[in-house]
């Protein structure tokens, strides 16, 4: 189950058709995208942090762009490297750090909004979103596909970023907050998932490896004894 329906997802790909044209054209390179748009969402982070919740929601909105058009232009200008990768993925990481962790200390500082228990489901989140990646990075260097669960990358970077766009800090913050408590849920529902799925997919691994073992493996007990001679006098 997904939390953006297919259709919003190719809607969105089509839109930036003419930019991710433009850039290829331009010859703007991957990477370099990918250190923009790593940029701008570590703003968009400190800008959660200091309470301008709905000005972060445009901005990260606004830039998210960038999260799509790295692939989209290695893709089509042929430029797709191992390292362009690797260091998506790493920068990703460092994203979603910079901006759970700046909802983490709006939580923790603000006067009117501070939460001992909101600060400690941000920090769950947190750890949830990390551990989301992490196990699908674990799978795949098993040789498993685990890009399942509920809550993607997509969907984080929405419910990221949407929300606070159009409500900030509306009905005494308390938007915000059951978003942050989504984005927690979620995240730790994809990784049991994650998780789930690794264990089905290794067990029936190694059943099926034992039982080919056991069939291969001589069985003694079944060769055929040749009938003893019967002895004078018996």
């Amino acid at each position: 189950m997904k939390l953006l329906p297919d259709w919003i997802t190719k809607g969105y790909l089509r839109l930036i058709d003419p930019v991710a044209n433009w850039l290829v054209k331009r010859g703007v390179h991957p990477n370099t995208i990918t250190v923009i748009g790593t940029f701008c969402t570590l703003v968009g982070g400190i800008i959660y942090a200091t309470g301008h919740i709905r000005t972060g929601g445009w901005f990260l909105g606004l830039t998210a762009l960038f999260d799509v058009l790295d692939g989209t232009v290695a893709r089509r200008s042929n430029t797709s490297s191992t390292f362009g990768a690797f260091l998506d993925s790493t920068l990703d990481r460092l994203a979603d750090g910079f901006v759970l962790g700046g909802l983490t200390v709006f939580y923790a500082t603000s006067r009117l909004h501070g939460s001992v228990p909101m600060l400690i489901v941000a920090l769950m989140g947190l750890v949830g979103a990390f551990l989301t990646s992490y196990t699908r990075a674990r799978a795949e260097a098993l040789g498993l596909d685990a890009k399942i669960g509920f809550l993607q990358r997509p969907e984080r970077v929405v419910l990221l970023s949407a929300p606070q766009a159009f409500f900030g800090l509306v009905f005494n913050g308390w938007v915000l907050a059951l978003i942050t408590i989504i984005l927690t849920v979620t995240a730790w529902i994809t990784v049991v998932q994650r998780v789930a799925f690794v264990y089905t997919a290794t067990t029936r691994a190694e059943e099926a490896e034992a039982r080919a073992e056991s069939e291969a493996r001589p069985r003694f007990w079944a060769r055929n004894r040749t009938a003893r001679p019967l002895l004078k006098g018996e």
